[in-house]
């Protein structure tokens, strides 16, 4: 889809986007050789310049995660998949008198990194170093303030998408485990229908009693929040290209 985006370019919106794609041109390539004019020549120019420096930089996330923000962020997905990470926090809910991480999942595609506070948490800001781009659901107002306040000096990866704002533009609304029912995903057995409150519950358990049963229940039931994101992301993306460029086709 990267390719196929405008409105990174100054001055290029929504229906100035949808203009150049109905005259035929697609991707940035059929902008650049196209032999006539689009707009005016004075404001071809300026978007044949922009479309050139975004050639130029077609595989360094952080050109374009600074000029595609918020609902427009799931035009990296496709180009940068490859250094995608799903990414799910868990906090104590004010347990012990303040809020705090517990645990933290990481999923690339292949494996599920779960980083839990006691153990192993600190591991977890070298670990993520490894990613460009990082896919949450609600996590620019939740999972990610919490992790800078808990690792202040963090570099996190310098793209992320917002599944929660991504969904809604798709006609999806609500929590993560409702939107997972409605589109049919599932979880396994002993954490199908757990939800936040019982990860706070699981969580005081586990540091009143030690009980390592109510921890790996925790860990499997975060496991299965950053799992369902992958197919969460890729639905959306699909659905949001194929409603944008109807002509591109599958």
């Amino acid at each position: 889809m990267l390719e196929h985006t405008f409105i990174h370019i100054q001055g290029v919106g929504p229906k100035t986007e949808q203009a150049i794609w109905k005259r035929g041109l697609l991707t940035w390539e059929a902008f650049l050789q196209h032999p006539g004019t689009v707009f005016t020549r004075a404001r071809d120019r300026i978007i044949q310049g922009d479309l050139e420096r975004s050639q130029a930089n077609r595989h360094r996330i952080e050109y374009f995660s600074q000029r595609l923000k918020g609902a427009e962020s799931w035009r990296l997905f496709d180009a940068f998949r490859t250094g995608a990470a799903y990414l799910d926090i868990e906090t104590n809910g004010g347990y012990d008198g303040f809020d705090d991480i517990t645990m933290i999942g990481l999923y690339d595609g292949r494996r599920v990194q779960t980083f839990v506070q006691g153990l192993n948490l600190e591991a977890f800001e070298i670990a993520v170093s490894d990613y460009d781009l990082l896919v949450t659901f609600n996590g620019a107002s939740f999972d990610l303030p919490f992790i800078r306040k808990r690792f202040p000096g963090i570099t996190l990866p310098p793209g992320h998408i917002d599944l929660r704002f991504v969904l809604r533009r798709i006609g999806l609304r609500g929590g993560l485990k409702a939107i997972e029912k409605k589109v049919g995903l599932d979880r396994e057995d002993g954490v199908h229908g757990l939800d936040g409150r019982d990860a706070v519950l699981l969580w005081a358990t586990y540091q009143e009693t030690g009980d390592r049963i109510a921890l790996d229940r925790l860990i499997r039931y975060n496991a299965a929040d950053v799992l369902n994101l992958e197919p969460l992301m890729e639905m959306a993306a699909r659905q949001m290209k194929e409603a944008l460029l109807p002509l591109h086709g599958p």
